[in-house]
């Protein structure tokens, strides 16, 4: 995969999708990230594709597990005391100076939420094709394999249609601001 990666969009539908083919995943209120574990390093990649590393070296240094030529998309998200999810800290953490990013990580860290697997090392290369079911699979595999406790986490996920339609109507007060339905072929909503 070449930098920067172009990043799905989830589009907004009046109701969540109904039928077997659909899995369901919490969006959260954070920062769109791409993060890529090369041969020697990590670089985080902003929806626009900017690197945003300096901003979010915890994350970045919690990479540095990832097996290199990973790349996974998710969400930068930081907690604020009482659990819940600031988009405003999340914003203000990418907008900062490296100094000052280091300041804010060492007050509240944040956490890489991650829903997809662009990219593994060989011989699975390139994933961005593969059924979403197969993309699911390989990073619930591959974060099993981080040591605890890492902020590095998969996005909570489901079939059942009612538990989505729970998540829709609950969480939107701990930072999660909506349900993401997803066609098992692939990302496409």
């Amino acid at each position: 995969m070449d930098w920067p990666a172009s990043v799905a969009l989830a589009q907004s539908v009046p109701e969540l999708p109904i039928g077997t083919d659909w899995s369901y995943e919490v969006k959260l209120d954070g920062h769109r990230m791409i993060m890529w574990r090369t041969g020697d390093g990590v670089r985080l990649q902003a929806r626009s594709g900017r690197d945003v590393s300096a901003a979010w070296g915890d994350l970045a240094l919690a990479g540095h597990h990832l097996p290199a030529r990973t790349v996974l998309d998710g969400e930068a998200v930081i907690t604020t005391e009482d659990g819940r999810i600031s988009f405003e800290a999340a914003q203000a953490r990418a907008a900062s100076s490296p100094t000052r990013a280091r300041r804010l990580a060492a007050q509240r860290p944040a956490h890489y939420i991650a829903f997809d697997t662009l990219q593994l090392p060989s011989p699975n290369g390139d994933m961005r094709a593969r059924p979403y079911s197969e993309r699911r699979a390989a990073l619930l595999n591959l974060l099993a394999e981080l040591p605890a406790p890492t902020p590095i986490q998969a996005v909570s996920a489901t079939t059942d249609r009612d538990t989505a339609l729970t998540w829709y109507n609950t969480l939107h007060n701990q930072g999660c601001f909506r349900t993401t339905a997803v066609s098992r072929r692939g990302r496409e909503s």
